[in-house]
């Protein structure tokens, strides 16, 4: 007899991995066309995903791809959604910001630097 994976849907798992903080947004997400499953477009939430398929999506800046381990029971604590997936995006490099990108008040040390520029140190 042949065994069938488990699945669960694809806006339902998305919510239990905690990419997204409400089932309902990670369901728009995914009617919207901006998730793709093994590299085909996926514009239905309900479409079944299991152990072993490979999702790539946006989340806010970033391109996410990531590789199903398990489907998962419930929506849990970080750690116990962290078990639920392989994470295959390359980490950005985190580097500081300019100050103009980085908006409102600037801080001591970029204070003393504009000084710097200025020729006006004390």
């Amino acid at each position: 007899m042949t065994e069938t994976r488990p699945t669960i849907r694809l806006d339902k798992w998305l919510w239990y991995a905690r990419f997204f903080k409400t089932r309902t947004l990670s369901g728009k997400v995914v009617t919207g066309g901006h998730v793709r499953l093994n590299s085909q477009k996926v514009l239905k939430a309900s479409v079944a995903v299991g152990a072993g398929d490979t999702l790539t999506f946006a989340q806010e800046s970033d391109i996410r791809v990531i590789r199903i381990l398990a489907v998962g029971t419930r929506r849990g604590p970080a750690p116990e959604a962290q078990a639920l997936y392989d994470d295959l995006s390359p980490p950005e490099p985190k580097t500081r910001k300019p100050m103009p990108e980085r908006g409102g008040r600037p801080t001591k040390h970029d204070r003393r630097a504009m000084l710097r520029l200025k020729g006006k140190q004390d």
